[in-house]
């Protein structure tokens, strides 16, 4: 059986409970802990070891947590004999934005919270996971009226007792923080209603790999990131099309 075959067993035989539970959103949510546990016994069916790895990466001018899953054939661990043989793997790569600051957490926990944020959609999209009916699908009912959002209180956390419109005057991060990362659809609805504030668009993968690449050629290469900032006409390589991530990784490589 083929690593390819063995990883579409798995994607068709694992079930992952949700076993979290938010008491304040009343819904239950599947942890990337809980992804781990119902894996574990399909991984020693089918001799495969999975591999978690993590990277800060900056892009942007903000740093990522660029989390990559490994799976591995450990019965026939190469793919070849020789000397140029390449390990037997299928891998995944999830990225999760770390916040610079948020009230209650000190930097490992901050990086701590993105790299499992990071880490459980990698396992997602590995094992063909959806994650889509499990805190918005719960939510369900009109949709939240102004009156109602002006009115909402936080009931938890550091900002407990604190309305919509204070954390927005006094912590506007906070508020960006849980339209991007939050587990509740209707605290959102509620954040865009009473505020300027939307989520974060996030970039498909396989452009932020391109970011990385481009991050990492500007390193080799010793180019002024200013220059080639002014030279397409952005402000941060994040703003870049595809079309000019490809020109400019492009004409780098040329420089190695």
């Amino acid at each position: 059986m083929t690593i390819y075959e063995k990883l579409l067993k798995i994607q068709t035989e694992l079930k992952a409970p949700k076993g979290q539970y938010n008491d304040y959103g009343k819904y239950k949510y599947r942890s990337c802990e809980d992804i781990f546990e119902a894996v574990k016994p399909l991984l020693d069916k089918y001799n495969l070891v999975l591999q978690t790895t993590d990277e800060l990466v900056y892009i942007g001018e903000r740093y990522y947590v660029k989390a990559t899953v490994k799976l591995i054939d450990i019965e026939k661990p190469y793919v070849s004999d020789d000397s140029h043989a390449i390990m037997n793997c299928i891998h995944n790569i999830a990225y999760a934005r770390e916040e610079e600051t948020k009230k209650g957490m000190d930097g490992s926990q901050i990086t701590g919270a993105s790299s499992s944020y990071a880490r459980k959609y990698a396992l997602n999209g590995l094992f063909l996971i959806d994650d889509t009916k499990d805190s918005d699908s719960t939510n369900k009912g009109e949709e939240p009226t102004e009156e109602e959002a002006k009115a909402f209180i936080f009931e938890s956390g550091k900002h407990k007792g604190k309305t919509i419109q204070e954390l927005y005057e006094t912590n506007k991060q906070y508020l960006q923080w849980w339209l991007d990362n939050g587990q509740s659809e209707r605290i959102k609805q509620m954040i865009m209603l009473v505020t300027d504030l939307k989520p974060t668009v996030e970039r498909p993968q396989e452009e932020m790999m391109l970011i990385v690449k481009l991050q990492e050629l500007v390193n080799a290469t010793n180019t002024d990131y200013e220059s080639l900032k002014k030279h397409y006409g952005v402000e941060s390589d994040m703003d870049m099309t595809k079309e000019q991530l490809d020109d400019a990784i492009s004409t780098l490589e040329k420089r190695l």
